[in-house]
């Protein structure tokens, strides 16, 4: 192991002085396909305590054989894990390379406290490091300013540290009425309160201390008047001279606050106090922040707990209202979840509250979040309890074709002597079981925004299971087959494998015609060069059918359009009046050369998400193109992480994408003009059928379906 360093795993990271990039040692990580776990990392962590703009990870990197990824990579943490984080993973670094000079940056984030750095290589291969720099605002860091960082109620408040002190074995409907109620308040005074919004308190550890008399409430009536007193005690809110106002010149809509007028539920003296509250509201917040340039929520002061022994009753409640109130105050997408917002906080108080171990408590915060209808939100680093959950899975990747769960491929170059699954084999039954009942029974678990998304999810993960051999009943043609197939321990995540792109480079001429670009592995810097290249082509094809490797919105787009043209609108939320969303102005692209005047065809379906969607919608408003394909994964918005208690995570759609008219796209997608889908007789002849369209859209019906096959489904 390099001195001063940490990582692992054991017998994978090592100190080398025969390969060099200057001086006389390197670190070199060395894996090979039985090595442990999916990834090595060379690992050192500093406190953040410096001040500055950047931080800036340089360093010559070197790799052999790599078939999944290596890089740099840098983290920071605070009271909320990965606050920023970067590994290189969409550059791609595999195969074999010289030494190179890369770099990473990431801003200093203002509530991190340690920062994370090193080297790492997932998959299989050797990668060296040598002569790396830590460089803040392009100076070393040791030179970086030394932070001041002021105190905060965290630093004082240290009451329920070990523990909320509440235990519940069951709960009566009437105490789980009153946690409705609880819940709804506690997150309103979260944001309104003057209190809470300066800082003054530590409203998680509040939670807790009013917790046990509303559990001891008898009826509604005593809850309330509890809530009541709880509330005045917070302190004076003196009458706002001027107040703010929730403007109505550019709003979407505004908070869902009517239930507190509602004295007859909430009782006179708690609804007066409430009321108050609202009408008196300051606009400043502690909890919440807009990132700068972006606009989405920033979420300041969500503690994850990470030490927290579980199961404990008001910490796990804590999360269930920490989760609710973000989506009823924060997202953007309030309106289109689909969901009775308020009964879903009623179901999941004593499905999440009462969870009797971390596992079954991991479990029910992944089937609250699925309720979002978010496909942002997961409850991520704990998707192994999402079922079917076990460490091994067959050695095929399963998509859903003509909505039947097929063979599509095979997790390495398919082993034909243990392997008897072909592609194009319809999955009928798992382990005995109907795959149609257990699809049924894991879709709660699954957090995505449409249909599609989901089955894409669910494709990916159904074979999971203990380790061993196991029994597969397929179709294939007309016969009913049972097939004994071994689970084995998954290769590392590699996300070529969840693209249906075109393997090989980046760009690539089809015919003289055609030519075809994949965004998987695209350089925004070589955007002008890929134009060029299709110069006198009649169409180019842009494959999104993929997550983009690097943002070419603007330096791709700005090359297809020749006048400036509005391609998408944002939705705001309100920090002055939380709940509420305000349109922004339109995104335009602006014409830029080299302009390419052919067709331009995009291909999109369920694997296109997020950064591909709104990639879709800005080249589709170069004159001319048209998107070929399904419908994509209707998740698109600049995401908001933020922490849950128990050291877990997740993230919500930062902010609304609409199209200049104020259409919509969450849940829906990016609708195609031409419908195009793999069917089972494409898979199993090992067509493109999308591609194929692709490329019949440019050069038209006269050609050959022979010739366009050709061009579709080019051999290696």
């Amino acid at each position: 192991m390099p001195g001063g360093w940490g990582g692992g795993p054991a017998g994978t990271i090592f100190a080398d002085d025969k390969i060099i990039h200057s001086g006389r040692w390197s670190a070199r990580i060395e894996r090979h396909p039985n090595s442990p776990s999916q990834f090595s990392t060379i690992t050192k962590s500093i406190p953040i305590d410096f001040s500055g703009a950047t931080i800036e990870l340089r360093g010559f990197l070197r790799t052999e054989d790599v078939d999944n990824f290596a890089g740099l990579w840098m983290r920071e943490d605070g009271e909320s894990p990965s606050l920023a984080f970067d590994n290189m993973q969409s550059r791609q670094l595999k195969g074999i390379t010289p030494w190179t000079e890369y770099v990473i940056k990431l801003p200093v984030h203002p509530e991190a406290k340690q920062l994370f750095f090193g080297v790492l290589l997932a998959g299989s291969g050797k990668a060296w490091a040598d002569d790396l720099q830590l460089l803040v605002d392009g100076r070393p860091v040791w030179e970086a300013p030394k932070a001041v960082r002021a105190k905060t109620v965290f630093d004082d408040d240290r009451e329920f540290d070990a523990g909320s002190r509440v235990s519940m074995n069951e709960l009566t409907n009437v105490q789980i009425d009153n946690l409705v109620l609880l819940g709804k308040v506690w997150g309103f005074l979260k944001y309104y309160h003057p209190s809470i919004t300066s800082g003054d308190r530590h409203w998680d550890y509040d939670l807790f201390r009013v917790l046990p008399a509303v559990l001891e409430a008898r009826d509604h009536s005593s809850a309330n008047a509890a809530l009541s007193n709880w509330t005045d005690k917070l302190g004076t809110v003196n009458p706002c001279d001027p107040c703010v106002k929730m403007g109505d010149a550019d709003l979407q809509f505004g908070p869902d606050l009517d239930w507190i007028s509602d004295a007859r539920v909430l009782g006179a003296d708690l609804s007066h106090s409430l009321s108050k509250v609202r009408d008196n509201r300051s606009g400043r917040q502690f909890y919440v922040s807009k990132i700068p340039g972006v606009g989405n929520p920033s979420f300041n002061h969500e503690l994850a707990y990470a030490d927290i022994k579980l199961p404990d009753f008001g910490y796990q409640l804590l999360a269930l209202y920490r989760f609710w109130n973000i989506v009823e105050y924060w997202s953007p997408y309030r309106d289109v979840m689909g969901e009775d917002w308020n009964r879903v906080l009623a179901e999941f108080i004593p499905r999440i509250a009462l969870a009797k171990n971390p596992d079954s408590y991991k479990k029910e915060l992944l089937a609250l979040v699925a309720k979002a209808n978010d496909g942002h939100a997961n409850v991520w680093g704990s998707l192994d309890i999402r079922p079917p959950a076990g460490k091994c899975q067959l050695p095929v990747n399963v998509r859903f074709v003509e909505n039947l769960p097929t063979v599509s491929g095979f997790t390495s170059p398919k082993p034909n002597d243990n392997v008897a699954l072909e592609i194009g084999d319809i999955v009928t039954q798992l382990d005995g079981v109907p795959i149609s009942r257990l699809i049924e029974s894991w879709k709660p678990y699954y957090a995505d925004s449409n249909e599609a998304a989901r089955l894409r999810d669910i494709g990916r993960a159904m074979t999971r299971g203990e380790c061993g051999d196991t029994t597969v009943e397929v179709r294939r043609g007309g016969q009913q087959l049972k097939i004994k197939v071994e689970r084995v321990p998954p290769p590392p995540v590699d996300s070529g494998s969840y693209t249906h792109d075109l393997p090989g480079p980046t760009f690539r001429l089809l015919s003289k015609d055609v030519a075809y670009l994949k965004l998987s592995s695209v350089k925004s810097a070589d955007c002008a060069h890929y134009v060029e290249e299709a110069a006198g082509t009649k169409g180019l094809i842009v494959d999104i059918r993929n997550y983009p490797s690097e943002f070419v919105v603007f330096s791709l787009g700005s090359l297809l359009v020749d006048s400036e043209v509005s391609f998408a609108r944002f939705t705001e939320a309100d920090l002055s009046t939380p709940g509420a969303f305000h349109w922004s102005n339109v995104v335009t692209l602006t014409p830029q050369k080299p302009h390419y005047s052919g067709k331009v065809v995009i291909l999109v379906d369920e694997t296109s998400m997020s950064q591909a969607e709104y990639t879709s919608m800005a080249l589709r408003a170069a004159p001319g193109s048209i998107i070929v394909g399904s419908t994509t994964a209707g998740a698109d918005g600049n995401v908001s992480p933020f922490a849950l208690p128990g050291g877990l995570r997740t993230m919500i759609s930062g902010i609304g994408v609409f199209y200049p008219d104020k259409g919509p796209t969450q849940r829906i997608g990016i609708i195609p003009n031409v419908q195009a889908k793999p069917t089972l007789a494409g898979i199993r002849a090992g067509r493109d059928e999308v591609l194929e369209e692709a490329v019949r859209q440019i050069v038209g019906e006269q050609v050959p379906r022979k010739d366009i096959e050709n061009m579709a489904n080019p051999h290696p």
